[in-house]
């Protein structure tokens, strides 16, 4: 168990040596990014669950997922595919949650996290963020009628080799702006830190999940972090599965009651 942070613990339910992996961040942002991106990797790499998160300020939920009980906040770990000319590290660990936590808890949290990630010796964490745009509307999901190579991504890292090495070469730096959330939390204590965090933002739309910008951001994370090439369509396919599977979870956490929603519009980031 990690040193607790403001009521935030993290217990580890199998011990898995994690030194020098990527680190994602999968908690929910803009167009719930970061969580179909997370779920993409867990799924695809066939990651285990390595550990939980707890805090009395987490929604009080049990995920039942094939009859088993799941906690609000998980940690999974995996290998990425071994691949030509080889991923920049051989380990990758995700956080994920399909819930929101609350903006009281979001330090400690983002702390609790770094902390465990430096313990660990990681190498680097990766926030993927949704960056928020107008776009014409259509009646029904009109982020449908975007195509992949349409959506802009940008990166933005909390040290100079980061950004020299994974940023500059890759994608337009993120320059003038707001990061709200986890995400901002930990750039700024990347920074202070001098550890490397990555935020990659894909354009999105704030108001519903938002597949595309997700797939967009697998996209960058195989090309530049696991140097795995793969092709966009089924890629999209299956951002567009787990995005439908987040939109049924929080559709019945709001039935029950919960207040776990998507951030709106002015909450989490714009250029």
């Amino acid at each position: 168990m990690s040193i607790p942070a403001d009521g935030v613990r993290i217990y580890e339910v199998k011990r898995v040596d994690v030194e020098g992996a990527i680190v994602i961040d999968g908690f929910p942002s803009v167009g719930l990014v970061s969580s179909i991106v997370a779920n993409y990797l867990i799924d695809t790499l066939e990651m285990e669950q390595i550990g939980i998160v707890e805090s009395p300020a987490f929604p009080t939920v049990s995920l039942v997922r094939n009859g088993n009980p799941q906690h609000p906040v998980r940690i999974y770990a995996g290998h990425p595919p071994s691949t030509k000319g080889g991923p920049v590290a051989d380990k990758i660990v995700a956080f994920v949650s399909e819930f929101h936590p609350a903006p009281a808890i979001i330090h400690p949290l983002a702390t609790a996290i770094l902390d465990w990630v430096q313990e660990q010796r990681c190498s680097m964490l990766v926030s993927p963020e949704g960056l928020v745009v107008d776009r014409p509307s259509a009646p029904a999901s009109p982020h449908r009628s975007m195509k992949l190579a349409d959506v802009k991504i940008y990166g933005v890292a909390s040290t100079r080799k980061a950004r020299e090495l994974y940023i500059e070469p890759n994608m337009s730096p993120f320059t003038e702006g707001v990061i709200t959330g986890i995400a901002g939390v930990l750039l700024n204590e990347g920074r202070r830190r001098g550890f490397d965090v990555l935020t990659f933002l894909a354009e999105a739309q704030a108001d519903y999940p938002d597949a595309r910008a997700a797939a967009k951001v697998i996209e960058a994370i195989n090309r530049i972090l696991l140097r795995s090439p793969l092709d966009p369509v089924p890629l999209y396919h299956e951002a567009e599965r787990i995005e439908q599977q987040l939109l049924t979870i929080q559709r019945r956490a709001a039935e029950k009651g919960h207040s776990d929603r998507p951030a709106p519009a002015s909450q989490p980031m714009y250029r």
